[in-house]
């Protein structure tokens, strides 16, 4: 059975990943929720390029408790590929993919490993659905409208149907929703 490529994402209620100008201040970040469990499962993480600017070498300042700390370390420890139209070649903290994806990333599946975190952003979200190279999606809806944003899927021009498989709540009032798709499934169990 291959790896599987995981969206995890955190999501506000009418289905922005980002506000306006960014802003992720509303993501609520909790033991409950089990996110380092999620970072055990996982040894790879794929981004868009802005992404990866964004977020790919983050650390905080010197300011958060060690919890926080060793959570960025942990996320920086794993494997990175970076998709991207113009940044070419390969430095030491990343992997860059520009052709070929599904080619690329179904031999990235093939590969012996630990199930692969599919970070995002949009573009590269609705390029991995085009595709069909998603096979869970790990949704936190967060309590919280912002009316404007970064929405978290956009430009889909295809119904992908998905079978729910956990639910779980949290007291932050977030709600986790793992879904599976259909094709997964069936290649999990035939398998």
């Amino acid at each position: 059975m291959s790896r599987r490529i995981i969206l995890d994402l955190a999501v506000t209620l009418d289905g922005f990943i980002e506000g306006n100008n960014g802003e992720v201040d509303w993501c609520v970040m909790d033991a409950e929720m089990g996110f380092i469990q999620f970072l055990k499962q996982i040894d790879t993480i794929l981004y868009g390029r802005k992404s990866y600017d964004l977020w790919g070498q983050y650390m905080p300042d010197s300011e958060i408790d060690e919890t926080e700390k060793e959570l960025w370390e942990f996320v920086h420890s794993k494997e990175k590929y970076v998709f991207s139209r113009t940044q070419r070649g390969t430095d030491d903290k990343a992997i860059f993919i520009n052709d070929h994806i599904f080619e690329r990333v179904n031999k990235l599946k093939r590969m012996p490993g630990k199930d692969i975190w599919l970070y995002g952003g949009a573009s590269l979200i609705t390029t991995f659905l085009h595709l069909g190279l998603v096979d869970e999606f790990r949704l936190s809806v967060h309590p919280v409208v912002l009316g404007k944003g970064k929405p978290l899927f956009t430009d889909i021009n295809q119904r992908l149907n998905l079978q729910l498989v956990t639910t779980r709540s949290f007291s932050s009032g977030v709600v986790q929703l793992i879904y599976q798709t259909r094709s997964f499934l069936q290649e999990s169990s035939s398998g």
